[in-house]
């Protein structure tokens, strides 16, 4: 990715900061960092709107699917449309309680849109993953 301003770099650590409040198995952490109405796709049947229904799921998801694990992400690439919202495409996936890397079957690309709160605060607007190896 080429150079980012101070505050380019502060939407493209977004991720990042899902990836801690990840690890942490914090709903709330995760949920905050959505805006209010924000919406996340996850491959699968997974379509929610608000972050209310993103926090709610993330508990449930925590205390079942997705107990013990973490997620990684790679930045791939960084468009920024105007000063308040960006696009960042990223490279990672789950992993199981024990993992280092991330297994071929839970490999996915994600495009995070990010917008820029009151306050320069830069939160998820939406999300979206797609599994890289197809079957």
């Amino acid at each position: 990715m080429p150079e980012l301003t101070s505050d380019q770099a502060a939407a493209v650590e977004v991720p990042q900061r899902i990836v801690a409040a990840w690890a942490g198995h914090d709903h709330d952490a995760f949920a905050d960092l959505f805006t209010e109405d924000a919406h996340l796709i996850l491959a699968g049947d997974v379509f929610l709107q608000g972050r209310e229904a993103i926090r709610t799921f993330m508990a449930q998801a925590y205390a079942g699917p997705f107990k013990g694990t973490r997620v990684t992400g790679d930045p791939l690439a960084a468009k920024f449309h105007g000063p308040d919202f960006a696009l960042v495409v990223t490279q990672g996936g789950v992993l199981a309680p024990g993992e280092t890397e991330v297994a071929r079957e839970r490999a996915i690309r994600a495009t995070w849109m990010l917008a820029r709160q009151s306050g320069g605060e830069w939160r998820v607007a939406g999300y979206q993953n797609t599994p890289i190896h197809a079957g």
